[in-house]
């Protein structure tokens, strides 16, 4: 997560972007954010390049990975 400058959470159908070259979340937000409801990684976890993938759609990694 240091190098990142994107990061996408995926719940479900709900996604969520965020721009850490312009704001960084704390670290308890992160964790809420990276951690399931077991208090595991959520999975799956993609990086490519300075982008971070957090849990899975389709649509999503569609078109990220292409």
């Amino acid at each position: 997560m240091k190098n990142a400058k994107r990061l996408l959470v995926m719940k479900g159908s709900k996604v969520a972007v965020f721009d850490l070259a312009r704001s960084k979340p704390t670290d308890a937000e992160l964790m809420e954010l990276l951690l399931g409801t077991t208090g595991n990684l959520r999975a799956p976890v993609v990086v490519r390049g300075s982008t971070v993938l957090v849990g899975f759609n389709a649509d999503v990694y569609e078109d990220e990975l292409g």
